[in-house]
């Protein structure tokens, strides 16, 4: 595949002003999403132990509650992809954080599981409308020549999320309770996200003023999300992140039982543990350095390759440290670049119109198989009394994804020779 030609991320050696309101701007989302993820995603498993206790509820029930929220999520995410790609980025994250707000604060004063659920259906809205998806959707329509970079900046910062918000909420919960800690990671997002999301993102009427025909770029979108549904890139990335993001669900939510099951000493499972999170964040800032030298789909291989490979690890480790120790780095390095891969993989192999519906309908997939991953796991546990089998199914499910991603490059490549031997036509929807 020719490499896709990026002037605007070559850096030029004068820096104006809207250069720096640029850096500004990316800081700031990235801060956003670093609070959106830390207040909600990271804070449910030291939140939940303490609730039950108070409350008296069964873990099955308030796991199925962020089960639904997952769900939610999934089903979200075209309809607010659809809404960016049409202007209304800052209305939709803007209102994103005011829903996590009111979720969060109603979560805080919940009697019933009933209530939980309803919380968990409005954070799964606002999830969709705030995590990644929305700003890398925001960020490739405002800027289509460095959107890369951007992404891949807005991720590393925002994978610092677990690192700071999972002993703030642990200090939170220890020193002023449960219900006390929601009413903070609430305020969190009013006081951070919210003003972030209204300054920082180009309002709607603004976004149409410097468009020259707002009507032509909603039908050209239109048609590109159309033509996705006719392209085999689309449906092999989709098979590639619903089969990858099922896995990592699965291990993620199941890793601690298994090595507990092994007879894993405690000092080597926490260590384990804690190594995910900077082997995410040191693979996402190997990228930021160096990634503007390799092209994505390269990066892409050596992420689809790394998954496996560290599933077959986990598989061989045992009760060894040291492999456990490697498995938790493949593992965390792997996730961190598939982060930023699911960021930028469309607009490289397919198109950047439409980008924001394309990437909801490839995200809708992948989030329902977050929230049936976890339970599936357990069922193949139960029947089978160990979770043997469930490493193998991961390092099968993983093999697909990698055999899928193989698939879309490959396609991609072949149609990308084809449009280079026909003439261009004025509906052809172009590539970054």
């Amino acid at each position: 595949m020719s490499t896709t030609s990026r002037p605007s991320e070559s850096a030029s050696a004068n820096s104006t002003p809207a250069d720096s309101q640029d850096r500004l701007v990316t800081w700031a989302l990235a801060l956003a999403q670093l609070v959106s993820w830390g207040s909600v995603y990271y804070s449910f498993s030291l939140l939940v132990v303490p609730m039950e206790q108070t409350m008296g509820w069964s873990r099955t029930a308030t796991n199925a509650a962020l089960s639904v929220g997952l769900l939610v999520s999934g089903f979200a995410a075209y309809p607010i992809g659809r809404w960016i790609d049409h202007g209304l980025g800052r209305r939709v994250m803007a209102v994103g954080s005011i829903i996590t707000s009111a979720m969060l604060l109603l979560w805080a004063d919940a009697q019933s599981l009933t209530v939980l659920f309803v919380v968990w259906v409005g954070l799964g809205i606002s999830m969709a409308a705030t995590f990644y998806d929305p700003v890398f959707a925001v960020v490739t329509h405002r800027y289509p020549g460095s959107f890369r970079t951007k992404i891949t900046l807005i991720t590393l910062v925002a994978g610092f999320a677990s690192t700071v918000f999972i002993p703030l909420t642990q200090l939170l919960v220890g020193s002023v309770g449960w219900r006390t800690s929601l009413i903070v990671l609430a305020a969190f997002n009013l006081a951070i996200c919210l003003p972030i999301h209204v300054v920082a993102i180009r309002s709607s009427r603004s976004d149409v003023g410097s468009r020259p025909n707002s009507d032509d770029v909603r039908l050209a979108n239109d048609a590109a999300t159309r033509r996705a549904l006719r392209t085999p890139t689309f449906w092999a990335l989709a098979v590639c992140f619903t089969a990858y993001y099922a896995t990592f669900a699965a291990l993620t939510f199941h890793l601690v039982p298994l090595m507990v099951e092994r007879g894993v000493s405690n000092a080597v499972l926490v260590t384990t543990m804690a190594l995910i999170g900077p082997a995410q964040v040191a693979a996402r800032a190997v990228w930021f350095t160096f990634g503007r030298t390799v092209h994505v789909s390269t990066v892409g291989i050596i992420v689809v390759t790394l998954f496996p490979l560290s599933a077959i690890v986990l598989i061989s480790a045992g009760h060894s440290a040291g492999l456990l120790w490697l498995f938790a780095l493949c593992y965390g390095a792997a996730n961190g670049l598939m982060t930023i891969l699911r960021g930028t993989i469309v607009q490289d192999l397919m198109w950047t119109e439409g980008y924001g519906a394309v990437s909801g309908m490839l995200s809708f997939p992948s989030n329902i198989a977050k929230g049936i991953a976890p339970i599936a796991a357990a069922n193949i546990w139960s029947l089978t009394h160990g979770y043997v089998a469930v490493e193998w199914t991961v390092f099968l499910v993983s093999i697909l994804s990698a055999i899928a991603f193989f698939v879309a490059v490959r396609v991609s490549r072949h149609s990308m020779r084809v449009a280079s031997h026909r003439p261009k036509s004025s509906n052809d929807v172009q590539r970054p």
